[in-house]
């Protein structure tokens, strides 16, 4: 009777555990649905608006801005050096016409194009639009794109042009206006000009130190327009390894060795001991003859003809003003020639046979 019992419960007990366990995965799928679900939102929003919860440091934007200096400074050497065949001086009088347009090139295929010009993106960086209400990143607008091409390129063309502008406002009122009433306004209109530079310089400077106290904008342009620059990859891991950065640090300390010996060595002596055993002192009176004949035609350090000769107890001849710096700066000198041992310099004496 037990067994019987037994064994109609077991089925339903089994049923049970059967629609417990599909239960429980049910519920597992669906957390595990909800988590990735999470996540993803999560990774969506970091990527979207990751720019604002990490700032940029202050040094990457200066570096930016340095990468771009360079690289108008390289593409202008480039262009010029295609006219070095030409004649002297030609480029000279549209030289700030065609540097606006080659600036105007590097911005309509990096910034215009992009949001980002060519030292942010090697950076990682680009700009982002404060105007728009939304929280996560925009691009800038053509408006903002055309606003700092006006104040960057425009504003140096036209600090660059200011003077033969104001000649050539002179030369085309000569006509209807009397020489002195253009010459006040011409000296009017450059005080205008210098004054509006000075403001602009004091504003500019102002700029770059709230930008070294917050952090952001280093140009005045960028805040005039509104763009701030922003990670273009929030979260960039480091490539660089253990074993990269241990070799670093071993070639920096073994250059720092080598600052720090090389002054010590004695390259003269170094060098008159390694001639001495390589090619020795030993020679014949024919060929020692004609060589003391030209010692005393030349200083043994500089070359020249000796002035004040003087003598260290080798049968070389320097000048008083060479072995004497030199023996003050090497106590133990040594001829730069011979190799031998220096004494005190002493006057050379010659013998004058009279006959």
């Amino acid at each position: 009777m037990d067994y019987s019992l037994d064994a109609a419960v077991e089925p339903c007990m089994l049923q049970d555990c059967s629609l417990l366990f599909y239960c429980d995965r049910q519920s597992q799928g669906q957390l595990l649905g909800r988590g990735l679900e999470r996540n993803a939102n999560k990774t969506e929003a970091s990527g979207l608006s990751g720019s604002d919860q990490t700032p940029v440091l202050r040094i990457n934007q200066l570096d930016a801005l340095e990468l771009d200096s360079a690289l108008e400074q390289l593409l202008w050497t480039q262009f010029s050096q295609c006219f070095q065949n030409c004649r002297p001086g030609l480029l000279t009088p549209a030289e700030p016409e065609l540097r606006a347009l080659l600036q105007l090139l590097v911005w309509r295929f990096t910034l215009y194009s992009n949001s980002t010009t060519v030292g942010q993106s090697l950076l990682s960086l680009r700009y982002h639009n404060l105007l728009s209400s939304v929280t996560r990143y925009r691009p800038l607008s053509r408006r903002q794109k055309w606003g700092l091409a006006l104040l960057n390129v425009g504003a140096r063309w036209f600090q660059e042009r200011s003077h033969s502008l104001l000649l050539c406002l002179g030369l085309s009122a000569g006509g209807s206006v009397s020489e002195h009433d253009v010459s006040l306004i011409t000296q009017g209109l450059r005080k205008c000009f210098n004054l509006v530079s000075s403001i602009a310089h004091i504003a500019s400077l102002i700029n770059f130190f709230v930008f070294l106290k917050k952090g952001q904008h280093p140009l005045l342009a960028e805040r005039i327009v509104g763009a701030q620059a922003v990670f273009s990859k929030p979260n960039v891991v480091r490539d660089e390894t253990y074993q990269y950065m241990n070799r670093e640090l071993l070639w920096h300390g073994f250059s720092e060795f080598l600052i720090f010996l090389l002054p010590l060595i004695n390259t003269r002596q170094l060098k008159a001991i390694v001639s001495s055993f390589v090619f020795g002192d030993v020679r014949t009176d024919t060929q020692a003859a004609p060589e003391g004949q030209g010692l005393l035609k030349e200083c043994g350090l500089c070359g020249e003809w000796p002035t004040m000769p003087h003598m260290v107890g080798c049968r070389h001849v320097f000048c008083y003003y060479c072995i004497k710096s030199h023996s003050i700066a090497e106590p133990y000198l040594t001829c730069p020639k011979c190799g031998a041992q220096a004494s005190q310099p002493e006057p050379l004496r010659i013998q004058v046979e009279m006959k």
